[in-house]
């Protein structure tokens, strides 16, 4: 197959989702938006949620403006796939119904069944099955709590599907676990891929929870002539597994020309690793709290999630709520002229991880530093974020490479941070390798050449899927610079 074939990537983020309509053949590698919408939790007086049917008829606006688009361009759109953030879950009853919103990884409730999990699975025994980071809201401690507040958790023919397959169902019909995102739920063994039978007892969950898990790079199904109908679609529309984990996605579309690089995928999350070919599943491993989350064509994402711009994302909402209005690019100068040094906090403490007053927690927890944040002003907090995340980033990035033994000669930060030069001079600073920014839109181009590779358009391993995107991308490379190295 020779033509250029149009494909939509459907890429949701935890913050705002969007239909990216992309044109490739074996010479063409384009992406255009088609579509963006809002996505976020929707707080209740039980608890956080997803507004998932909201984002399911934004899904279809979106991949009917990429059909119209592709055939106003005398073309037509042959198929999609779906990646979002992970470990999120609908569970869909025995007569296809959804019996809930999906609740909100931010959401509390497993604060409470954490010990109770822990007590029936030591965390070594936990990390010798899953390979897992320790993070609460992982899925199973999130089934787990369900488990308690839910009964029909028990009943026969319920399942939990996580977004992407949950999507995909009411696209297709068809139920399946992707196992990229399934990697990220707790229950899947780090070697064998598939669920682990001991954790699905230990858990009590009932047999039959969790569909099949797939690969990515798949055929899922055909969308369904009732949802043609409502995209206005009349021809064969497929829907193709890709990495569904919205990072597994991110890490296909690193422009890497070695195999000695780390990244940085860098949104309201900060996931920050290397690519392996197996698990690193030992104690030390646990201890640092690194994950091994499945990546495409059977690679390990080895890596450690850091709280990301979420940080700064959440101070600039609490800071428009006092009636502040600021602009990101004029902050981002003022704190680029602050001199180094400055304060510093963990990001990945706790206290981070809820909504609310953002500034005002990282103020407080500043003064238990050595270098307290004296005067809270914006350009401070916002410069003692990202000297914060750099320095974060640069520590994962060095303990990835001493406890893979996977060497790292350049860093690839893409994603939206990519777009923030302060944070990737910073990075570079921080980890005295250089940083290589860009794409922007890696998830969706991975998404895309995964997508094209399964339908046929393209052919070729990771590194010939990653040749198409240096060529396809304008990138920025920053050189460490002698005084960030502190």
């Amino acid at each position: 197959m020779s033509e250029t074939v149009a494909l939509a990537a459907v890429d949701l983020g935890a913050s705002s989702g969007r239909v990216m309509l992309g044109r490739v053949s074996p010479d063409v590698l384009e992406l255009t938006e088609v579509a963006r919408f809002r996505n976020g939790g929707v707080r209740l007086p039980d608890g956080l949620y997803w507004d998932v049917l909201g984002l399911y008829v934004d899904i279809l606006a979106g991949v009917r403006a990429a059909a119209r688009r592709a055939g106003a361009s005398g073309g037509r759109l042959a198929g999609l796939a779906i990646d979002s953030w992970a470990v999120d879950y609908g569970l869909v009853g025995p007569h296809r119904e959804l019996l809930a919103n999906p609740r909100h990884y931010r959401d509390p409730r497993t604060e409470a069944v954490i010990g109770d999990v822990h007590a029936k699975l030591d965390p070594a025994r936990l990390y010798e099955i899953n390979g897992l980071q320790f993070l609460p809201f992982n899925t199973l401690y999130q089934l787990a709590a369900d488990r308690v507040r839910d009964e029909r958790v028990h009943d026969g023919g319920v399942q939990a599907l996580l977004i992407p397959d949950l999507l995909g169902y009411w696209l297709t019909g068809v139920r399946a676990a992707e196992e990229t995102n399934a990697s990220t739920t707790g229950l899947l063994d780090a070697r064998t891929g598939d669920w682990s039978r001991e954790l699905v007892e230990a858990l009590g969950l009932p047999p039959g929870l969790l569909p099949d898990v797939i690969s990515a790079g798949r055929v899922l199904g055909v969308v369904t002539s009732e949802v043609r109908g409502e995209l206005g679609v009349e021809q064969e529309l497929l829907v193709s597994t890709v990495g569904s984990h919205d990072t597994a996605s991110a890490v296909v579309g690193v422009p890497a020309d070695t195999t000695r690089f780390g990244y940085v995928s860098c949104g309201t999350w900060g996931l920050v690793g290397v690519e392996l070919d197996a698990p690193v599943l030992t104690e030390d491993s646990r201890r640092a709290n690194f994950t091994n989350e499945r990546g495409v064509d059977g690679t390990i994402r080895y890596l450690r999630n850091v709280m990301g711009l979420w940080l700064l994302s959440e101070s600039l909402r609490t800071w428009s709520l006092r009636g502040l209005d600021l602009d990101l690019t004029d902050l981002l100068v003022a704190a680029a002229a602050l001199p180094p040094g400055g304060p510093r906090i963990d990001p990945d403490d706790p206290m981070f991880l809820p909504p609310g007053d953002m500034p005002e927690r990282i103020v407080r927890a500043s003064r238990n530093t050595d270098r307290p944040i004296l005067e809270p002003e914006p350009e401070v907090v916002v410069r003692c974020i990202l000297d914060s995340l750099a320095a974060a980033f640069a520590r994962a990035i060095l303990d990835a490479e001493q406890l893979s033994g996977h060497a790292v000669d350049v860093v690839h930060l893409v994603g939206g941070g990519s777009q923030n030069a302060l944070l990737c001079q910073l990075t570079a600073d921080a980890a005295g390798k250089p940083v290589v920014a860009g794409p922007v839109e890696a998830t969706a181009l991975g998404n895309l050449l995964v997508q094209a590779r399964t339908q046929g358009v393209l052919s070729g391993d990771l590194t010939a899927l990653r040749s198409r995107v240096r060529a396809a991308t304008r990138l920025h490379r920053y050189e460490p610079r002698s005084t960030g190295r502190r």
